[in-house]
Parts: C-alpha cells; structure tokens; sequence
C-alpha cells in the first residue's frame, strides 16, 4: 500500500465551528460511514496534520445520517481474500496506524457517537477521550460471528479498561450488542444526551475544555495516556513530576497566577 498523502479527505469532513475545536464527521451516510482503505489513509493524514496545528484545543468526531461507523465496508471486504498474508498485514497495520494517530492527537478527542459503532467503528469510539452518546447510539463487538477475533485496531486494550476485564469479556465473547443506556450505565460512555443536543453538547464540552490552559490539557492528556501503560505508581509520579516541573516555566502559568490576583479570567495564549 502506497503511503498516504496529503490531500482534500473523500470520506469525511473537516468542520471548525469555533477557534481551536475541529469536528471530524466520517462522511458516507449511505454505508453507515463504514471504514475503508481510503478512510483508513485519509485518517492517518488527518491526525498527523491536527497533531501539528499550534491553534488546536479540542477535536470532535461523529458520523454523518444515522450511523457513527459501522465497521469495515462489506464491499471492500470483498477483496480482502485477493489480498494474500503480507497484504492483508499491511491493510491491517494502515487501519491501525489510522485509529492510533486520531487516539494519538495531542489534544483531547470527543466521540459523539449519534447511532451505531460496530467493530471498526467500535473501536474509533474507544480511541476517542470521551463518549458521549445520542441515545440511538448502540455499540457491537461482533467479530467473533464472522470468525475474527475482538483483539482489533486497540479494541482488546481499552475495552477492559472501561468497563472492567469481565464485562469486556462477556461483550467480546457473546459478539454482544450494548445499547446507550447500557453503555451508560457500564462507563463505556461518559453520559447520553438527547440526540439534537449531542453535538451541541460536544462543542459544549469543548468549550470547557478550551478555556483551560492549552499546555495543561495536553500535559493531562500525555499523563493519562501514559500512565495507564506504566507498571508502578513510582513510575507514574516521575512522569507526572517532569510534566508539572515543565508547566511552570511556561506562559500561561504565569498568567493564570496574575490572573487569580486579579481576580480576573486568564488569558492562555499556549505558551
């Protein structure tokens, strides 16, 4: 597979409705917004582009029409048994490396998850920061009833980490399907909004975030991705201590301390 390029992205959008939030909508209503290699390469594009851009706060992704992302495209799956071992690692890889680099943006991403996240989609959800979820949303571990395995594009990773080892397991092994409410009421999404409200209530979310310091969101950001990988508390206070150490020579700490004297709001300009 060719690497990919930059170019305007076929299979979604790019949206900026307010200074420093980007909303990403996969953009193929009429398949449900199923993933293919195409997507998979805009995406890995994409992130590596938003992970660059200085002005960045907040990204939000959804789906367009009533599906979020429902997984792999049947079509395109029919050329998967052309493909042979090597090229069906290298497909495997470029979805990988797509929903690790969206996962991997510096700054906090939001799902907005506006109806079904099956498979693929499923674990785009995952590799998001936050969930929130319409209550069409419904989420679907199915890949053992067409004889693949749940351990997909990070899904084995963070499911358990959300909902618990066994809870994971029952989903996995049942290829079970989880409504809103349930998804709720397990941690797998941060809350359910009524569905005209969901991305009103993303950007709400971003907002908040937003007004924080740019430096100090991404900082958390790094320390909660980090240290759900390390294997010791001693391990996840030296790097929380480096990040702290760093944030106080910055800018915007200052300014957030003048601010407080002031009785005023900070200004953060990211520095």
């Amino acid at each position: 597979m060719s690497a990919p390029t930059a170019a305007t992205p076929t299979t979604f959008r790019l949206e900026r409705p307010r200074d420093g939030v980007v909303v990403l909508t996969l953009d193929r209503p009429e398949k449900y917004n199923a993933m293919t290699a195409t997507m998979f390469a805009e995406l890995e594009v994409t992130a590596r582009q938003l992970d660059r851009e200085d002005g960045l706060r907040v990204v939000v992704v959804t789906g367009a029409g009533k599906a979020f992302c429902a997984g792999y495209d049947l079509a395109d799956a029919e050329k998967l048994a052309g493909l042979g071992a090597l090229g069906m690692l290298d497909l495997q890889e470029s979805a990988a490396r797509a929903l690790s680099g969206i996962r991997g943006i510096r700054v906090p991403v939001i799902a907005a998850v506006n109806g079904a996240a099956a498979g693929g989609g499923l674990a785009l959800a995952l590799a998001a920061d936050i969930r929130l979820a319409s209550p069409r949303a419904k989420f679907n571990a199915a890949f053992v009833k067409i004889g693949l395995s749940a351990g997909d594009l990070g899904t084995s990773w963070l499911l358990p980490r959300l909902i618990g080892p066994a809870a994971a397991a029952e989903f996995a092994y049942t290829a079970g399907m989880m409504d809103a409410a349930e998804a709720e009421r397990t941690g797998l999404v941060n809350r359910v909004v009524p569905e005209e409200e969901l991305l009103p209530a993303a950007l709400e979310m971003a907002e908040r975030i937003s007004s924080n310091s740019p430096g100090g969101v991404q900082m958390s950001k790094r320390a909660l991705h980090a240290n759900m990988e390390v294997t010791s508390f001693a391990a996840a206070l030296e790097l929380e201590n480096r990040g702290q150490a760093l944030l106080t020579r910055t800018q915007d700490m200052t300014e957030a301390l003048e601010a407080f004297k002031a009785g005023r709001a900070p200004i953060f300009q990211g520095r």
